[in-house]
Parts: structure tokens; C-alpha cells; sequence
């Protein structure tokens, strides 16, 4: 019996395990603010999109007035004309459960002095890696997308092209700068990814999780930092009635 208690009596004044305890408190606040300031952070980007949109239609010629900024995540429609032989095959993209790849091809758009990316939709991989699909792409066609200018992505281990020597060629990711090397074209920093009219599946979500979803979980964080400090006391309170 004498054990027990005092067990419980070193438990209760354990400096160690206090400090675990705000540590754990505290981490799991922050998570909360964090997921409760990207919630914002998209209500704001959601906003201002539908501004865009009620604006209307950029022409690609406005590119070039235009600071980045100002245009990212605006509608553009325009006609382009693709820059043959030129084609990126971006990995791991994954619709309905199947796993394909976007394709992504430089255009001389009306209007524009540098050529602009086009993301032109999904298509399905093959049966085996080592064989790539080949997109069927017309020489011309008509722009009616959404214009992005930050594109960046997670980047792993590993190359980013497989320059095979031959096109389609496969990408981790758009790298404005590595993939004008490789095509030996100045190509405007920004990407469209085309939505109506699309040559193969639109999939482009410019906010994956919605502001909701991010309140959702910042709820789930802060209801979890409530517990551990409840659980800590009430184990404290348990630990000195039983001493005493």
C-alpha cells in the first residue's frame, strides 16, 4: 500500500511530466491556430478568386502589363498555337483512382511575346512505366483555363525531368527555368491550366481543402489539447486523494 502512494506521490510531482504536458498542450494549440490562419488564408484566396472571375476573362496580351500578382488564379482565354515537338508528361497524378499524368505543352498565345505553359488535362498512364503515353495535341487551339503564376511544388530525391532525348518527356514538377532550358524557349512564368474545352480531363482544384475543412481540424486540435490537459488533471487530483 505504501508503494502505491508513493508512486502516485512522485506521478503527481513529477517535474518531467509536467513539462510533457505543456509541451503537448502547446504543440497542439499551435496546430490549431495553424489550421484556424490557413483557414483564413483560403476564405481570402476563395475571395479574391471570385473577384477574378466577376472581372472577366484576361487576354494573354495582359500578361505582359500585368504583375503576377495581380492576374494568379484569374481566367484567360485566347487563342495558342502549340510549339511542337514539346511535351511534358507530369507524374503521379491521380484521378478517380487511376494514376496518369497531366500534359503540359508550350503555346505561342495571340497577343503574347513569350510562349505560356498550357496544362491541358489528365490522361491515363499505361500498363507499364517504362512506356509512356503519347497525347494527340492540334497544332491550334482556343485558351479557356485559369492562369497560375506560383506552381512550385514538393520536389523529392531525384531528378526532376527524365530526358530521355525524345518527347513526351516525364516531370516531377514545372520548373519554369529548367524547362526552358530543356526546350530552349524564354517561357513566360506562368501556367494555364485549361478547364472548358479541355483536350483531356480537367482536374485542376485551385483550393484543394476548403476553409471549412481547415476549421474542422483546428476544432479537432484544440478539443485534443483540452483533453491531455483534463487527463493531466484529473490524474494530479487522483494522485493526492489517494496520498492523502
Amino acid at each position: 500500500m505504501m508503494r502505491v502512494k508513493l508512486a502516485k506521490q512522485i506521478f503527481v510531482f513529477n517535474p518531467l511530466w509536467l513539462v510533457l504536458t505543456l509541451t503537448a498542450f502547446a504543440i497542439l494549440i499551435n496546430l490549431s491556430w495553424w489550421q484556424l490562419s490557413r483557414a483564413a488564408e483560403k476564405a481570402e484566396y476563395l475571395q479574391r478568386l471570385q473577384q477574378l472571375q466577376e472581372n472577366g476573362a484576361l487576354e494573354p496580351a495582359q500578361l505582359q502589363t500585368l504583375d503576377p500578382a495581380s492576374f494568379d488564379g484569374a481566367p484567360l482565354a485566347g487563342q495558342a498555337t502549340w510549339l511542337a515537338p514539346y511535351i511534358w508528361l507530369l507524374d503521379n497524378q491521380i484521378v478517380n483512382g487511376k494514376t496518369g499524368y497531366d500534359v503540359i505543352v508550350p503555346v505561342q498565345a495571340a497577343g503574347l511575346t513569350q510562349p505560356l505553359l498550357v496544362n491541358l488535362g489528365w490522361l491515363s498512364g499505361t500498363s507499364s512505366r517504362d512506356v509512356l503515353p503519347e497525347p494527340d495535341i492540334p497544332a491550334t487551339f482556343t485558351l479557356d483555363g485559369l492562369v497560375r503564376a506560383d506552381v512550385s511544388g514538393l520536389m523529392l530525391l531525384g531528378q526532376n525531368v527524365e530526358d530521355t532525348g525524345k518527347w513526351p518527356m516525364r516531370i516531377q514538377q514545372v520548373d519554369y527555368t529548367e524547362l526552358s532550358v530543356l526546350s530552349d524557349l524564354t517561357l513566360y512564368p506562368a501556367l494555364v491550366y485549361q478547364l472548358s474545352g479541355s483536350l483531356y480531363t480537367p482536374h485542376y482544384k485551385a483550393v484543394v481543402l476548403p476553409p471549412q475543412k481547415h476549421r474542422g481540424y483546428a476544432l479537432q486540435w484544440f478539443l485534443l489539447a483540452v483533453a491531455v490537459l483534463g487527463v493531466a488533471l484529473a490524474a494530479s487530483h487522483q494522485g493526492k486523494a489517494n496520498y492523502e
